[in-house]
């Protein structure tokens, strides 16, 4: 992830943005930097994601009115507050609306260093979990309105017949139903089936016969 991140520094003060910048482009990081939140906001639109380094206290536009902004967007890139003037309850209301990490300034490099690889560890799982569930329910949605019906049950541990039974149709009419919904998820197993409609959020009510998913 490092290779790929850009981080983006977003502080009024001048010689900490070009302090920090230097830091980071040794460790390898690709950087940007904005000497307001409005600056930052105008260029979001083309930025690359990754993690924002943010300071609490800036004219006009502060840290926690531009994360509540970039939260509007849905922008999820993880936050990461410097400050100088920070206190409990300015850092408890960060970190519950989000924030990775709220660190007082000056901060040392190894201390800054270690924040950015957690965020960024963390928010590179949350993208792969986000994509893989996406890919999950584009497969979903291939399966006809039967063949849903049928997945509805099956993952639920009812039985060819069972469905049959629910559905008012035969069992071998299922039979097909299911090897179609094993071959639409791409799976091989009855479990790998159970593990998407799971993931996917699909087992946390009980459906009424007939019910698609």
């Amino acid at each position: 992830m490092t290779d790929a991140a850009v981080i983006h520094i977003v502080d009024d003060d001048a010689s900490f943005r070009s302090a920090i910048s230097r830091v980071l482009k040794i460790a390898g990081y690709e950087v940007a930097d904005y000497e307001s939140a409005p600056r930052f906001l105008r260029t979001i639109a083309d930025a690359k994601p990754g993690c924002v380094l943010l300071d609490l206290q800036m004219p006009f536009f502060g840290g926690l009115q531009l994360q509540e902004e970039l939260a509007r967007l849905s922008r999820d890139w993880p936050i990461i507050f410097m400050t100088g003037y920070g206190n409990i309850p300015t850092s408890v209301r960060a970190i519950k609306a989000g924030a990775e990490d709220f660190l007082a300034k000056p901060v040392s490099r190894k201390t800054l260093l270690e924040a950015i690889e957690r965020a960024l560890a963390r928010y590179a799982g949350m993208r792969e979990s986000r994509d893989q569930l996406n890919s999950f329910r584009s497969l979903i949605a291939t399966l006809s309105p039967r063949e849903s019906e049928v997945f509805s049950q099956m993952v639920r541990g009812k039985l060819n017949k069972q469905i049959a039974h629910l559905l008012g149709t035969s069992e071998r009419t299922v039979k097909a139903h299911r090897h179609m919904v094993m071959e639409k998820l791409q799976v091989h197993s009855f479990a790998e089936a159970v593990s998407i409609a799971e993931r996917a959020g699909l087992l946390t009510t009980t459906p009424s016969p007939g019910a698609t998913i």
